[in-house]
This record gives C-alpha cells, structure tokens and sequence, in this order.
C-alpha cells in the first residue's frame, strides 16, 4: 500500500474508535437496566370436597375394580398357578414319636412321661403253623381286586393254625377302635373308678357326626355308661364314644392303657369320627385284644359277658356276617371311613370249630370291591375251618 494510503487509512481508523467510545460507552453508562423479578403464581384452592371425591375414587378404583379386572379378565388371558400353602407341624418334626408313644397332655401338647417297666398284660396268640391253602386262596381272592389293599389275620383255637398276610401292617382304624376303648372302660370299672350304672349328662361339645343317634338327642340327659357302650359297640355311635373316652380322661389315658397291654402300633390320635384315618392299628393287634377278651383273665367273667353281649348285636351284617352261614355266631366290631373298610371278630361255626378273623381294606374311595373282597374272604375262611 503507498505511504500516502496508508496514513489516510490510519486516520480514519483512529477517528472512527473515537467516535465509538464517545458514543456507545456514553450511552451505555447511562443506561439503567430494571432487574428481573419472579413472578408468583397464585396457589389454586382445593376444596374438601373435591379431596374427598377423589380419594374416593382412587380407592373405588384399588379395592374394587383392579381386583374385579383382575379375576375376571387378566386371569383369563394370562392364567397363574396359585401356590400351595403348606402347614407344618413343627412339634411333629422335632418328636416323631411322641403322636404315639405320648403318655400325657400339658398345655395342648404331647409329652412322655418315665413309666415303670411292667410285663404287657395281654398276652400272645400261641401260633402253631400257617395254613398255606387258605393264605393261597385269599391271596388268588385279593388278584381279582386289584384296587384293594387286604390286611388279614385269622386264627383258629383247636389247632393255633394262622394266616398272616399284612398283619402287622398300620392301618386307619375307623371304628373298630372302639374295641380297645371298650376294654378299658371295663378295666377302669373293675378297678372302681366309677360304674357300669354311672350315669353321664349328654353335652353339646361330646356331639360328634357321622354313625350313631345320640348326636340328635336332646342335651342334659342323663345316660348310664352301659348304654353308652352298647350304643357305642351295636350303633358304632361316635358321641357315646367321646363321652366314653372323656370319662376316662381322654385320649392320653386309653393310649396309657393300649401301651400297658403290649400292643405298639395302636393308638387314637384324634376324637371321633376320626374321618382322616389317624386313629390306627394292625389286623394282628386287634386279633390279640379279641384274643385276650376271650380266652386270658385280663377281665373279669362279669365284664366279658357284657362285652360279649355288645358285639353279638353289632347292627352292620353287611361284612364278616355276609360271608358266614345263618347258624354261624360272630361277635364283631366294623369299621368303615370311606377309603378303609374292616371287620374284626371271633366267629363260632355249628359244629364247634372256633376261629379269630380280622380283615382290614384300603379302597378307593367307598368302592363296593372293598365290600366285596371282605364278604368272599370271611366265606373261604370260613368253608377252610369249618371243614
């Protein structure tokens, strides 16, 4: 660029800065810039009412229809499996033993107690030989029935022959419990704890379903514990029962009694009707109480007379009786809770030939084969020893 330029471009350079501090910074030093301010916005008002439609809302809306949308349509579309809730008996886990072996109740509760070691009372079957022809021909019976599962045990005086098949096998008692009930309700009376012709006041709380009709009857009589028991043996009535047991003091002193007998794998575990199966036994057990009413001195003349006059009048004759000729005499006891079905007793032919027979059968539920199976059996055994 030429000198002569460059100093006219220079002064124009230098006039124009000039210009523009006099002016800008000038007018900019004077001017006053408001500060900003927040502006407050006014809080809209909420009535009470208003709160309270829309709680009630929201709450319609959580408790009735989330649920209702829930059960009738989600559930539909997307099906769940709800899970199982399991109740565990801790007392159960941590003493196995003690549902049977319990000599003693202390604030609901099973507990054993030390006993003196004693020799049973009852004493044994003197078993001689299995009769292998008779088990063979129960056993071809229980082929043609294959949902059943047979416990039976019979065994003859003459000779002390058996058979065993499953004998020693546990099985629900249903009624025929009240067999080893009725033994100590005479023990108790012979050792004077109260009398056959004691009487008992019927209670709303001894009420039990099931068999028998004293369950109907009015509340506040008076019955003796001879009717207790022959309504208990002949009705298999479930209320005579519990009062029976409660006279005694309960299920703790009947299972006192059952251990002091020498039979191990008896015991009641629940009050009648004990529609589960808990109360349990062995066909081989049962054979040894009816053994010991009938031949030993564990009772006296007095009582296995009246005993005998129970179960000679057992009403059911649809079992044991079903399978027996008309002049063949049974003193029995049944049992039926839909899933096992028994009979036990003592069955006396025309001829003399005297034998023991116990048959216990798991069935699906109230199944007639069970029935079945029980009156072809006691008719086999019976054309076996009679003969």
């Amino acid at each position: 660029m030429p000198e002569q330029n460059y100093s006219e471009y220079k002064s124009n350079q230098n006039s124009y800065s000039a210009n523009y501090r006099q002016y800008y910074v000038k007018n900019t030093n004077n001017v006053k810039v408001k500060p900003i301010r927040k502006v407050k916005r006014k809080k809209k008002s909420t009535s009470l009412l208003k709160k309270i439609i829309s709680l009630t809302f929201f709450a319609t809306l959580l408790f009735y229809v989330l649920p209702y949308s829930f059960k009738n349509f989600i559930v539909d579309v997307f099906p769940y499996n709800e899970a199982k809730i399991y109740n565990v008996d801790y007392q159960k886990l941590l003493y196995p033993t003690h549902n049977y072996l319990y000599k003693d109740l202390f604030l609901g509760k099973f507990i054993i107690k030390n006993s003196k070691i004693t020799e049973p009372k009852m004493v044994d079957i003197k078993q001689t030989y299995e009769r292998i022809a008779l088990k063979n021909a129960l056993i071809d019976l229980a082929h043609q029935y294959p949902k059943i599962q047979p416990s039976v045990y019979v065994w003859e005086y003459k000779n002390g022959t058996y058979v065993d098949i499953n004998a020693d096998k546990i099985y629900p008692a249903a009624s025929i419990i009240k067999i080893p009930v009725l033994i100590e309700m005479f023990k108790e009376i012979e050792n004077g704890k109260f009398g056959l012709y004691d009487k008992m006041v019927m209670q709303d709380y001894f009420r039990a379903p099931g068999s028998g009709k004293l369950q109907y009857s009015q509340g506040g009589i008076a019955h003796t514990m001879d009717y207790l028991a022959k309504i208990m043996i002949e009705n298999s009535d479930n209320s005579s029962t519990n009062m029976i047991m409660a006279k005694m003091g309960g299920m703790p002193q009947v299972n006192k009694a059952i251990r002091s007998w020498g039979l191990n794998s008896t015991h009641i575990n629940n009050w009648l009707p004990d529609l589960d199966g808990t109360n349990v036994t062995t066909a081989k057990e049962l054979a040894k109480m009816l053994y010991n009413i009938d031949t030993t001195d564990i009772l006296s003349a007095d009582s296995k007379l009246h005993i005998s006059d129970y179960l000679s009048h057992v009403k059911n004759n649809r079992l044991l009786q079903a399978g027996l000729p008309p002049k063949a005499i049974l003193l029995h006891k049944t049992g039926d809770i839909g899933f096992m079905l028994g009979d036990a007793g003592i069955v006396k032919s025309p001829n003399g030939r005297k034998y023991i027979v116990v048959i216990l059968a798991k069935r699906p539920y109230n199944n007639l084969q069970g029935k079945e199976f029980i009156v072809n059996a006691s008719t086999i055994i019976y054309n076996h020893i009679s003969n």
